[in-house]
């Protein structure tokens, strides 16, 4: 509201208290108009108090105003400077961002590949020579667990396939506790392994002799008498026993059964 909008109000205002005081006072007509000059000149005070006030406050509001709007231009600038100067650590960030991702769905897909490999190993178990099933009873207990990492769980079934790799390579022989199925209990045999594909147990005093293989129920032990012989010089040839020489032990192509060579 403008100042003489205000002084008009006020005015008006004495007016109208002066018709007022003239109305409800007969024995003195001067004095409603002198208590109304009285307050119209507190009000005239007033409002050249606010005035003063104003007029001595203007230029300190317009100052910190043109401040304020300065610091503001400046804060924009420092704001586009950041913005340019960061441009490119920003797209760097978001080039790592999409780095990380496809890293982090490469990661997924490996551990979900080393779920299925390590799943398919334990579904291979029954099918490994009974030695190197013992001696991988650790792994395997180790595997199982869902909670293992994926780098642990990736050197374990690398440590695995790498056992097996060197056993399958390899002929192994030496004694051996077996239960074998038409046997009673447990019995400590000698035990020659060609592989993962077949071995030979011989219970050199009962005169017996086994042939083992992968079957559809897992490690199979089958019993050949007539090969009792043979893989008793087989055993002997391997420590060293006997002179080395060719020795005819039965062996398993597919189903049918067949005779191979064996040192």
């Amino acid at each position: 509201m403008s100042r003489y909008r205000l002084l008009h109000l006020v005015g008006a205002a004495a007016v109208l208290a002066c018709g007022v005081l003239f109305a409800q006072s007969d024995s003195n007509p001067l004095e409603p108009g002198e208590k109304a000059a009285g307050e119209w000149i507190k009000v005239r005070l007033e409002t050249a108090r606010i005035e003063g006030d104003w007029l001595s406050s203007r230029p300190l509001l317009e100052s910190t105003v043109n401040g304020l709007k300065d610091r503001a231009d400046l804060l924009e600038e420092k704001r586009d400077h950041l913005k340019a100067k960061t441009a490119k650590d920003r797209e760097e960030i978001d080039s790592l961002k999409e780095k990380n991702q496809a890293a982090a769905e490469d990661l997924k897909a490996t551990e979900d590949r080393l779920g299925a490999l390590s799943s398919k190993l334990i579904e291979l178990r029954p099918m490994l020579p009974p030695r190197l099933s013992e001696a991988l009873e650790l792994p395997y207990r180790s595997i199982s667990n869902p909670a293992l990492g994926a780098g642990d769980r990736m050197q374990l079934v690398m440590t695995m396939l790498n056992r097996c790799a060197l056993f399958n390579h390899t002929v192994t022989c030496g004694e051996e506790v077996l239960a074998i199925e038409g046997e009673q209990g447990t019995k400590s045999l000698e035990v020659i392994y060609w592989g993962l594909a077949h071995a030979y147990a011989l219970d050199r005093a009962a005169g017996k002799a086994w042939y083992g293989s992968p079957g559809p129920r897992g490690w199979q032990w089958e019993p050949r008498p007539e090969a009792v012989k043979s893989v008793t010089r087989l055993v002997a040839v391997y420590n060293d026993k006997a002179d080395p020489d060719f020795v005819a032990v039965p062996a398993s192509v597919g189903q049918p059964l067949a005779e191979t060579a064996g040192k």
